[in-house]
């Protein structure tokens, strides 16, 4: 099948989990033999067009016009996503399915799908309402309706976990059977260790523990609820440093916070690190803690499970569903920072139990969340559509010959 995925983010542009999803997903789609043409954002210095893994990515640069908000430049992006479409659709045979991720190219998918008369597939990783715990403004509420917009005009609604499958209902209303839950992947030799030129003693001392935390640095990832667990862990285990690996808009009230509770000299925040650090940060780490307040799916948690680390996360979201308590993890109560030390310093305290958590989320990971069979669900939705848009096509109004011929070309390429 010929499939146009569209996403706002993908390498080397990542501002969140969505980009290396799109890469992944796209990567092992086409390695199944699907035919998969990538429309992304792109930026100065990055070639407009690549094959990539098989995946044929179009870069598109927003317009140079001033943007007074982010919704503003989103719609700028989506007018340019529709530039690049029309021409492509020229060129090439017709396509079969239209897969757009999030809201941030929901009018691009809308307008795409009505005219050209395609199936739209909608993969909604989180929600507005989700981030921010409630619709608290005008914006907010603004990007929730694009969401629910997005997925009324979507034949499927993919999410990453009966956590999200809850909340998509709940929150906009989403019938059951609109909703295919299709979890998150990782590919585990992504993160074996190479030659590193980065030394753990840039980060810990040799006398030290490492307990490592990464991610976008915003209020929901729940890193201030790491540091509020600080000074308790280092009162029962007082040679430990904490590395903190990211960026994002709640690192100064995180630094501000490190600072006022005097701990500031046992955290590293450490900001971007490339893959490289990050694997190596990876096997120093005694433990990588993930304490968020919210979270869809979890997919750092799940990179450090494929990375080898004993993973301690929040009981909360995606987490939940990954993570089996004492058996390839630990949980914590959300948000509760003493429920979070006491998770901690019973892995830093206890080795084996390190070695035991390390080998079993190892092998859950390189079973249970292998691209190859994800992307076989994912096809397998595909085609669920595609018979089914058939099938409309026949009950519609469109001209004879014209129906005649579309559904020549399905059955073709059934």
């Amino acid at each position: 099948m010929r499939i146009l995925m569209l996403s706002w983010e993908y390498p080397p542009k990542a501002v969140g989990g969505i980009a290396q999803h799109v890469y992944d997903l796209t990567a092992a789609l086409a390695e199944a033999g699907e035919d998969v043409y990538l429309l992304t954002c792109g930026e100065a210095g990055i070639p407009e067009y690549e094959k990539i893994n098989g995946v044929h990515v179009h870069r598109i640069i927003p317009y140079q016009v001033s943007a007074p908000d982010f919704v503003t430049w989103v719609a700028q992006l989506n007018i340019a996503l529709l530039e690049k479409t029309i021409p492509l659709m020229a060129k090439l045979e017709e396509f079969n399915i239209i897969h757009a991720h999030d809201w941030l190219v929901a009018y691009a998918a809308r307008v795409i799908k009505h005219a050209y008369r395609l199936p739209l597939i909608a993969t909604i990783h989180a929600t507005e309402y989700g981030r921010n715990y409630g619709l608290h403004n005008d914006m907010q509420r603004h990007i929730s309706d694009i969401e629910w917009w997005l997925c009324f005009e979507a034949w499927r609604v993919i999410c990453c976990s009966q956590y999200m499958k809850r909340e998509i209902r709940y929150v906009f209303q989403v019938p059951e059977d609109k909703i295919k839950i299709i979890v998150n992947g990782v590919n585990p030799a992504n993160f074996q260790l190479k030659q590193p030129e980065a030394k753990r003693e840039q980060y810990a001392a040799p006398d030290e523990q490492l307990v490592f935390c990464v991610g976008r640095l915003v209020r929901e990832k729940g890193f201030q609820v790491l540091l509020d667990a600080v000074p308790h862990i280092l009162t029962r285990c007082p040679k430990t440093k904490f590395v903190i690996a990211g960026k994002g808009p709640y690192e100064k009230n995180l630094r501000q916070q490190a600072a006022k509770m005097g701990i500031a000299h046992r955290i590293y925040f450490t900001g971007y690190v490339d893959d490289e650090v990050r694997n190596s940060l990876y096997n120093w780490a005694d433990v990588a803690v993930f304490p968020s307040l919210y979270e869809p799916f979890g997919i750092v948690a799940l990179e450090a499970m494929a990375a080898k680390t004993p993973v301690v996360v929040s009981d909360t979201g995606g987490l939940s569903e990954i993570v089996r308590h004492g058996l390839d993890g630990l949980k914590a109560y959300p948000g509760n920072s003493q429920s979070l030390t006491n998770m901690i310093v019973y892995l830093l305290q206890n080795s084996e139990l390190r070695t035991k958590l390390r080998q079993g989320a190892y092998l859950k990971a390189q079973k249970e969340f292998n691209w190859p069979n994800i992307a076989q669900q994912t096809k397998e939705v595909y085609r669920e559509v595609w018979k089914a848009h058939g099938h409309s096509l026949l009950n519609s109004h469109t001209a004879p010959e014209k129906i005649f011929n579309r559904v020549t070309r399905i059955f073709a390429r059934a």
